[in-house]
């Protein structure tokens, strides 16, 4: 096997496995009720089988890849890989609902260690334009498709079989994943390791990330004016706040400052934040309008999703690169968010009495294209101007964003189609009209966010050239700040 046969496959191995990761968000939502009636979760308490996940893939996330930098980006990969495996067996076998969410939250850990340093070890591999792009094309189809995929995953697993496989499919994936990885990706570690993790930092930001996560998504059931939530998010803002005046005078900082200076990292977080909200609910509210409103079973919601799937599949392997190559990063990362958008703002007319040819399908379409599209160039624009010796932090950074921006969005959008719902009911609508009226709005508030998110990108994004195809050079202006 020559080299490049090598380094592609080792992509596939690193994007396998950070898919692995980034279904298992969504493979739950649809097994849900399953998972309720044979476990005995209390409603309450069922929201912990996603929440246990999404509080310590989110908190880790930093911590996780700065051990990358510090400790080699391979060792920490393989050992999420590891973890996450042998949570997914004891998920599938957990004879209990405190047991599932134990597990839960140990795959989280484990989905943070691989999803913070694969990014990181990709951008590693390839170092020509053509093959970045490309490489970014399938990478990116992973971190938007996975949760359509999640859904399918799951729709189809609860359908056929039972809701333990949705996470014993995870088994056979992670041992390939694993085998490969130690056969295929270079062991690179850096010189010097001792002494190095911030852990005063590390602790700071970890508990900070934690309870805003658990205060953003506890939200919608606790109320947002709270003295709960208001306690919780305030003191995320207050360990935030001592986690930067920490970095600001740490002489080895878990996460240098100097980092977000660079433009197209912090405007990129920006974009990526505003497109994993409008993602995330546009995946979660399709699945409960597809099920409250027009009575499909797991089985049919999950192929629902195919179509996007295959969409999303084609153009984020086929057409995403050669358009970043030849147009550079802007104008498909305009265009991609700008039909996604337009997915959204169709689903915002989805009728009470809706069908899937005309009301689901063009969305579903127009979602698998712009995302496919759109991320591809969001992630080179992010990675861009990075320094090799932080990529992992970077990619960890960038994750974070992702997460928090995914997690507030879909809280919020929920809120807004409860808030929604409820008065319809009090004006004697029918549930169903209730129902379809809120995730109108929400879907009309996504559409919002995606489209801002094309905006904020195609103005303040400053993308390095690709391999000289791009018109879009550096202005003289952001010279200082590339070289900070």
């Amino acid at each position: 096997m020559n080299d490049k046969q090598t380094r592609w496959l080792a992509l596939y191995a690193l994007c396998l496995g950070d898919l692995m990761i980034v279904l298992d968000t969504n493979i739950v939502n649809v097994a849900l009720p399953s998972i309720q009636s044979d476990l005995g979760f209390s409603a309450e308490a069922l929201a912990w089988v996603v929440n246990a996940y999404m509080l310590t893939f989110g908190g880790f996330l930093l911590l996780s890849g700065r051990l990358g930098d510090l400790y080699g980006n391979r060792r920490v990969l393989l050992g999420g890989v590891a973890s996450f495996t042998v949570a997914s067996v004891a998920c599938a076998f957990a004879p209990t609902a405190t047991f599932l969410v134990v597990g839960r939250a140990v795959q989280g850990l484990g989905g943070a260690a691989v999803s913070a340093v694969a990014l990181a070890l990709i951008m590693g591999l390839f170092s020509d334009p053509g093959e970045r792009a490309k490489a970014m094309g399938v990478f990116g189809f992973v971190m938007s498709g996975g949760g359509a995929v999640g859904v399918l995953l799951g729709g189809v697993l609860t359908g056929l079989l039972t809701w333990h496989w949705i996470f014993l499919v995870n088994v056979p994936i992670g041992i390939a994943v694993w085998v490969l990885v130690t056969r295929v990706v270079a062991d690179q570690r850096p010189e010097t390791t001792g002494g190095q993790l911030d852990v005063p930092g590390a602790t700071l930001v970890t508990i900070a990330l934690m309870l805003a996560v658990y205060g953003v998504v506890g939200g919608n059931d606790a109320g947002w004016t709270s003295t709960k939530t208001l306690a919780i998010l305030a003191a995320a803002v207050v360990l935030l706040a001592a986690f930067v005046i920490r970095e600001a005078r740490c002489a080895n900082p878990l996460v240098p400052l100097r980092l977000f200076k660079l433009r197209n990292m912090s405007i990129s977080q920006g974009v990526g934040a505003l497109w994993a909200a409008a993602m995330f609910a546009c995946f979660f509210l399709t699945a409960l309008y597809m099920q409250g409103v027009l009575g499909y079973d797991a089985l049919e919601v999950g192929l629902a999703y195919l179509p996007s799937c295959v969409v999303m599949a084609v153009m984020s392997l086929r057409v995403s690169d050669k358009l970043v190559m030849t147009y550079g990063i802007r104008p498909p990362l305009v265009v991609g968010l700008g039909l996604a958008a337009a997915a959204l703002a169709t689903f915002a007319f989805a009728p009470v009495d809706g069908t899937y040819v005309v009301n689901v399908l063009p969305g579903m379409v127009l979602l698998g294209i712009g995302a496919g599209i759109a991320f591809n160039p969001v992630l080179l624009a992010a990675m861009g101007d990075v320094e090799p010796h932080e990529a992992g932090l970077a990619s960890g950074v960038v994750n974070t964003s992702f997460m928090m921006g995914g997690a507030l969005g879909l809280a919020v959008l929920v809120a807004l189609s409860s808030s929604r719902t409820g008065s319809l009911v009090e004006s004697g609508s029918s549930v169903p009209e209730a129902l379809t009226g809120g995730y109108q709005l929400a879907f009309a508030a996504g559409a919002v966010m995606a489209a801002l998110a094309a905006v904020v990108g195609g103005v303040f994004l400053r993308p390095q050239p690709m391999g000289g195809a791009d018109p879009h050079a550096v202005p003289a202006e952001d010279a200082e700040t590339y070289a900070a």
